[in-house]
């Protein structure tokens, strides 16, 4: 294969170039390799971040162009260089890079898609929800109060199995959805594109009511994604980390700390401001923050010294952005008790 590239790339740089991404992936579908090393690889070889964003399943990831795995990623923009995992399907591997796809970013696409298609029916099968089948049957199983007997029959009226691999996701204007990663031949039943929701871990059928409850409070972390309330609007509980901490201790009769009432205060002043704190506190870099708002840097700076003078400490120190972080999250809480 070294040869036979050597020989290529003598003759026709991108036709090497496009035989090491074949390459690549071949090693990495040999390897059984998971997502994030498919789209990180699709990252550093096409040089320009990549984000893998599949609805069906709820699985979102970015990985910049250095290889470093980022959240929050928003929605991916339509003229970005894309690919579906299925022909006619909607676009779900993307290249943040306007086309037209040279040979090897459209070498890139395909490999990266191929192979994430085969991670995700290997590992996920089909995201099917089973709440408008029988509502009743999914209380039951998501009601940890509810005696195991009764619990296990509710999953078989669903045509869910004991041994079935399943998850909870909460809904903010819906009931609660069951999700099943075994390929269950359910109704399926998606959430809307712009719907919040909370998904919690997966486990067992009897391990339900602590996925729901997950559920529940990763719906407190979500946004609706706009200007006045920017952020993830899929939140998925085994990512929360410590962050699952305060959701224990923020409620309706907690009273917001003095950094929350200066984000509230500052978030007043002017309908940037929230959307700026956001960017800053989920971008890597100031500059990332600056693209992802739509701004000049230099725009961006101005906008920050006046954020931090309503907020009376520095965003731009790694301490300070960490305080931020935790601002918004509680904020965040109270907003959504």
């Amino acid at each position: 294969m070294q040869e036979l590239v050597g020989r290529l790339a003598e003759l026709d740089p991108d036709a090497g170039a496009a035989v090491k991404v074949i390459a690549y992936f071949d090693r990495l579908v040999e390897g059984r390799a998971g997502l994030e090393p498919i789209v990180r690889g699709a990252a550093v070889l096409a040089g320009c971040p990549a984000r893998l964003v599949d609805d069906e399943r709820r699985v979102q990831i970015r990985v910049d162009v250095a290889g470093r795995v980022q959240g929050g990623i928003g929605l991916p923009d339509p003229n970005w260089l894309s690919a579906p995992l299925r022909p006619g399907g909607p676009p779900v591997l993307w290249l943040e890079r306007s086309g037209p796809a040279g040979p090897v970013e459209a070498m890139v696409l395909e490999r990266a898609a191929s192979a994430a298609r085969g991670v995700l029916e290997r590992t996920r099968g089909r995201a099917v929800a089973a709440s408008m089948d029988d509502p009743a049957s999914v209380e039951v199983l998501l009601d940890g109060a509810t005696a195991a007997q009764l619990r296990l029959r509710a999953a078989r009226q669903l045509g869910l199995a004991e041994d079935a691999t399943v998850r909870a996701v909460a809904l903010a204007e819906r009931p609660a959805r069951i999700e099943s990663v075994d390929g269950a031949n359910w109704p399926a039943h998606d959430a809307g594109a712009d719907e919040r929701a909370g998904i919690g871990p997966m486990g067992g059928v009897l391990d339900l009511p602590a996925s729901y409850a997950a559920a529940r409070t990763a719906l407190r972390f979500t946004a609706a994604g706009t200007e006045s309330d920017p952020g993830p609007g899929i939140v998925h509980a085994d990512q929360l980390g410590g962050l699952a901490v305060l959701a224990g201790v923020i409620g309706p009769d907690t009273e917001p700390i003095a950094d929350v009432d200066a984000v509230q205060r500052a978030r007043g002043e002017a309908p940037w401001v929230l959307a700026t704190l956001v960017a800053v506190a989920t971008s890597p870099s100031l500059r990332t923050a600056a693209v992802a708002l739509l701004v000049h840097h230099s725009t961006l700076q101005e906008r920050l010294g006046n954020v931090e003078h309503l907020l009376g400490w520095s965003i731009r120190d790694p301490q300070g952005r960490l305080r931020l972080q935790l601002a918004l999250a509680m904020w965040r809480l109270h907003q959504q008790p």
